[in-house]
């Protein structure tokens, strides 16, 4: 009876509110530079809640010009060009300010080089500290009334409560209907794994 009862919950919600998720630093690459850096396509680890994505097993080291960060993710499948997301917070350890732009707009933004056990890889260009954004499928936006590439505010219902301006929608029949937050912006309103939040317009 109470897995019947979760079921019920999380469909209700789900015509409500939209999961929150927080995505952690890290790089996609091409299929060229994964041969470079490791020698070989990516290894899938785990599925990501976004279909088709997933947790590859390899891991770079970040390499800014004032420090670096270890073990960074990296999330398959290969792209036609490399992006590391990563948080302002990062951007200070990193040395860099990475600039705030939605995933795929890496035009203008900086540079790091990447480095495997196997080789190293100075990217001209790809660091960004991705605008905090919402998946919806079609249907859930059209529901939500909002459409792809609107900008809206998003209320988080965690531990502590904040309203979120400038959350891009992105709308595909291929999504999975999430809110994506990075770490400082997880961090600052105390969201857990679980907690749910509400497009306003």
């Amino acid at each position: 009876m109470q897995p019947d009862m979760d079921k019920l919950t999380q469909a209700v919600l789900g015509r409500i509110f939209v999961e929150l998720e927080a995505s952690a630093r890290h790089v996609h690459l091409t299929a060229d530079q994964c041969q470079l850096l490791f020698g070989h396509d990516l290894t899938p680890d785990r599925p990501l809640s976004q279909p088709g994505q997933y947790l590859a097993k390899e891991r770079l080291k970040l390499i800014g010009p004032k420090g670096c960060l270890e073990n960074v993710a990296v999330l398959g499948p290969v792209r036609k060009e490399a992006q590391v997301e990563i948080s302002l917070t990062d951007g200070k350890t990193l040395g860099i300010t990475p600039p705030v732009c939605p995933s795929g707009h890496t035009a203008g933004t900086p540079g790091l080089i990447l480095s495997s056990e196997r080789n190293t890889l100075a990217l001209r260009q790809g660091v960004m500290a991705a605008q905090r954004h919402v998946h919806l499928t079609p249907e859930t936006a059209a529901r939500f009334g909002v459409k792809d590439k609107q900008l809206v505010h998003l209320q988080t219902f965690t531990n502590r409560p904040t309203v979120f301006e400038d959350v891009l929608v992105r709308v595909s029949p291929d999504f999975a209907d999430r809110a994506h937050l990075d770490f400082d912006e997880a961090n600052a309103c105390g969201m857990q794994k679980g907690d749910w939040g509400r497009i306003l317009p």
